[in-house]
């Protein structure tokens, strides 16, 4: 066919606050907004077009309010589709457009069976993460953001007056390179002006630049002067594996700011792990049992599974009334401390492993739990180890700024070097991403890691 330039098998790739703005000077301790910030010098992103391509948006959010918002800029040209759960009244002078691509996901799964699909089949966000993202790069200015009374302040966005476009190209089981092709495409029609898209190929499938879909989208996007960021990845701390890596997209990493949102492990012996948590839920203060993950494990469980708190690894008889001390691993972080207390268990303490290192996550956990660094992970299973009743204590979770040291890298953020073309630095820029809010985390700045 004349027309077609190439072809090549479409993959599944993956998906990859309220302080922030301050810890990057661009508002002081007032709240105010110097007029020589760079917030200030771009007019806030006033009246540009971000496309965002992830699992969709939930449109009900204060992020997208339109509240004193002009009309919408004349050279868009897109649409607000209609869907499940979804109609053109979902968009607004804000979110000025929303579509869906799934045809490509059919092609790689199965066709989708609209009575047991666990989404909806429309813009509209089952997951969270789209929502997320374009809080991250658009959302408005929200007042009294917090997470559970905690870390209290206003979200945004990095361009809070931009206009937003919506094009989700991502589901249950993954994104499509033909979506995601299909999207940028659209997306270019409609007027998108920087598109951002928090999503790529595992570490060890990164694709000759000429076989993924965001490389050639994003070039296309290039070629009209577009500009387009993307996930360094989540594959850190690895070296190599930052994924993302034609020199056209600017390649965000990750980092935390200087808020400290901390949850201290208290032992019997006055010995004291300071953690990192949001936990809503708080122990009474006195000294509970505390046993780790492996001696805890149901029969049957490999040591692996127990260690990690892996779902319905953990024996009840074992757990009821305990805290549990968990390696962090490979599973989701709040989701081991599901498993603790599906065991009945009352608290979960999360390890750092070496390869963790000092990067703590302040989780908004199902029961009372913190996250401590590798060190005193070793010296808390040497405690449980060597004592005959082991006990701990988890206090409340108090939030902080000013901390130090600040920013630093996350340690699952993707690092260089650039597996398919070295002389081409990767990452090039970081967010402050970690320890942050969902609602409104910020955009990155230019700094060489």
């Amino acid at each position: 066919m004349p027309s077609v330039i190439s072809v090549f098998p479409s993959r599944m790739l993956a998906l990859h606050t309220t302080r922030s703005w301050g810890f990057l000077g661009q508002v002081n301790e007032g709240g105010a907004v110097s007029r020589h910030s760079l917030w200030a010098k771009a007019d806030y992103g006033r009246d540009v077009i971000v496309g965002l391509l992830d699992t969709g948006v939930w449109p009900e959010s204060e992020s997208f309010n339109d509240d004193g918002m002009g009309p919408i800029p004349s050279r868009w040209k897109g649409i607000c589709e209609h869907g499940t759960s979804f109609t053109a009244s979902n968009c607004n002078r804000k979110l000025i457009g929303a579509r869906y691509f799934i045809k490509g996901y059919e092609a790689n799964t199965a066709p989708i069976n609209l009575t047991s699909f666990d989404d909806f089949l429309s813009p509209r966000d089952k997951d969270g993460h789209g929502t997320h993202t374009a809080s991250t790069a658009a959302g408005r200015f929200v007042q009294g953001a917090n997470i559970f009374g905690l870390a209290n302040g206003t979200a945004s966005g990095g361009a809070p007056l931009s206009r937003l476009a919506i094009y989700k190209v991502c589901w249950h089981e993954g994104c499509s390179d033909a979506d995601i092709l299909a999207g940028i495409e659209a997306g270019l029609e409609d007027g998108v002006d920087v598109f951002s898209a928090s999503l790529g190929s595992a570490a060890d499938r990164s694709s000759d630049y000429f076989e993924d879909g965001i490389s050639i989208g994003s070039f296309h996007a290039t070629q009209r002067n577009k500009l387009f960021v993307a996930s360094a990845g989540n594959g850190g701390p690895l070296m190599g594996t930052v994924v993302n890596l034609v020199p056209w997209i600017v390649t965000v990493a990750a980092s935390s700011i200087d808020r400290d949102c901390s949850s201290s492990v208290v032992l019997p012996n006055n010995k004291i792990f300071k953690g990192g948590s949001l936990s809503a839920l708080h122990l009474e203060r006195r000294f509970y049992p505390l046993v780790s993950g492996g001696e805890a494990r149901a029969s049957g469980v490999n040591s692996t599974a127990g260690n990690e708190c892996f779902p319905k690894s953990l024996d009840r008889e074992k757990v009821k009334g305990k805290i549990v001390a968990c390696l962090r691993g490979s599973n989701g972080r709040v989701d081991k401390g599901v498993a603790v207390r599906e065991a009945g268990g009352v608290g979960m303490i999360l390890m750092n492993e070496q390869e963790d290192g000092d990067s703590i996550i302040d989780d908004a956990h199902v029961l009372p739990a913190t996250n401590i660094v590798a060190e005193d992970g070793a010296s808390l299973s040497e405690y449980i180890r060597n004592s005959r009743f082991p006990k701990a204590y988890i206090t409340a979770p108090t939030c902080s700024v000013d901390a130090t040291p600040a920013p630093v890298m996350a340690s699952f953020s993707s690092p260089g070097p650039n597996s398919l073309l070295p002389d081409v630095l990767k990452v090039s820029t970081k967010i402050d991403y970690e320890r942050t809010l969902s609602l409104g985390r910020c955009v990155c700045n230019s700094i060489i890691p």
